[in-house]
């Protein structure tokens, strides 16, 4: 008996200041934070941590389990409104956009350029092996990736079936081809990634198997006159391609260094600290890999001129460039 009038005396007195709380919520969540006057906005997170105190009282002494339940449900729908992110779905891309992805990449410039050089030299590599030997693309490059092409390709196959082959239309160039090569490139993006947890050696060698790909595929058709060809038809989608690729790469380097260089900290508090920066890379590739995608499967073929190319192809890595790397006033908010 006498916890039931406990009870019932704790709700009478605190269920005021629940229901001013319900209602403060219920307007944020209907018209955002925004339309809540100065005052409100004093008495939001004063009411919620009354709530969160009279939640922690009611688990002790109400009898009434609807009433632990609705205090529950209402102190989680006030978190969301006091520490949820304030902007809208649009602000927020626009903000990772404008911001966020240039502000890591500049964060992780020493890693990037790690990366960029582990293709390089993998590039460096397979073109040398398979200049010597063209035996050695069939062993870089699975049939299945291939395409068709190996040692046995003659130059009027390259020219005719891949570099100057005819546009396949809209509904497979745009769908099915896209679609395939976005789903490939964005799974070399995820392992280069979050292959970083393990020291970040495998991301290396994942990083140099994409150059020794590269690397004998330009020799194969070096070898039959179309080295510059070759280069235009790839650049067009390749540019952006493989930027997508040294930034995942990056970012499972920069998660790699921080795990296993923590300082002070311990290493989970280091992967938590620094793990936005890696996971602002991770999702600026893959906008990069949808991108490349879509100028692969669709753009591509359009375009039947190599000068022409290689000018869309190098002028889209200067854009690039320039977008991560130009500094703006709070770029890292």
């Amino acid at each position: 008996m006498t916890l039931t009038l406990k009870s019932a005396t704790f709700r009478a007195q605190r269920e005021a200041d629940w229901l001013a709380l319900e209602k403060l919520v219920q307007r944020a969540r209907l018209g955002g934070i925004r339309k809540l006057s100065a005052e409100e906005l004093q008495r939001l997170p004063l009411l919620y941590r009354a709530t969160l105190s009279s939640l922690s009282v009611a688990r002790a002494i109400a009898l009434d389990r609807y009433l632990l339940l609705y205090l529950e449900d209402l102190a989680l729908r006030a978190y969301l409104v006091v520490y949820g992110p304030q902007r809208s779905w649009f602000a927020t891309c626009r903000h990772f956009l404008s911001r966020g992805f240039p502000a890591g990449a500049r964060a992780a410039w020493p890693h990037i350029l790690i990366s960029f050089l582990c293709i390089v030299a993998g590039t460096v590599t397979g073109y040398a092996l398979t200049d010597r030997d063209e035996a050695w693309f069939s062993t870089f490059i699975p049939a299945a990736m291939a395409g068709g092409r190996g040692p046995g390709s003659t130059r009027t196959d390259l020219l005719g079936q891949e570099i100057f082959a005819p546009w396949s239309g809209v509904a497979e160039s745009f769908g099915l081809a896209a679609s395939f090569l976005f789903q490939h490139n964005t799974i070399v993006g995820i392992l280069s990634f979050g292959l970083g947890i393990f020291a970040g050696l495998p991301t290396i060698g994942l990083l140099l198997y994409q150059g020794l790909v590269f690397g004998s595929f330009l020799c194969l058709h070096a070898h039959r006159g179309l080295l510059i060809d070759c280069i235009g038809w790839v650049s067009i989608h390749g540019v952006t391609e493989f930027g997508a690729i040294i930034l995942s790469g990056a970012g499972g380097l920069f998660i790699a260094e921080k795990l296993v260089f923590p300082g002070r900290l311990t290493r989970s508090d280091s992967l938590a600290l620094h793990g936005e920066t890696a996971s602002r890379l991770a999702v600026g590739a893959m906008l990069l890999f949808m991108l490349a995608a879509i100028l692969e499967g669709g753009f591509r073929q359009l375009v039947a001129n190599t000068p022409l190319r290689l000018l869309i192809g190098f002028s889209v890595g200067a854009c690039w460039i320039t977008y991560l790397a130009w500094p703006r006033k709070g770029a890292g908010a």
